[in-house]
């Protein structure tokens, strides 16, 4: 699946255009990750622990756009952004999202 932020595909030509691609999932902090960092924000660094609960999910809303645009049979996702927000104190949500299209072969 061809990933796009940009709204073309350089090369190619967008046949169909199906829709918004999207896929989320909701993060928790961990107590044990809540001591780390509280230990971390008195002495300062990066918080590794909280980098790869973020990293991990934005792998997995990833994945569930791509999943979501397969299903609607595209082969290239455009406009792709991502976003998070806080849903609750202690909790995120990472949104995946673009528009799923169907493109092919060369714009000569």
């Amino acid at each position: 699946m061809l990933i796009l932020t940009i709204d073309n595909v350089p090369g190619k030509k967008i046949t169909k255009v199906l829709g918004l691609a999207k896929g989320s999932t909701i993060r928790a902090k961990h107590i044990g990750k809540d001591i780390g960092a509280g230990f971390k924000q008195l002495v300062g660094g990066e918080l590794t622990g909280y980098d790869e609960m973020m990293t991990e999910a934005r792998k997995i809303a990833i994945n569930r756009m791509v999943e979501d645009a397969q299903s609607q049979g595209a082969n290239a996702i455009i406009g792709f952004r991502l976003t998070s927000a806080a849903v609750m104190q202690g909790a995120a949500e990472m949104l995946a999202y673009g528009t799923a299209v169907v493109v092919e072969g060369d714009e000569n």
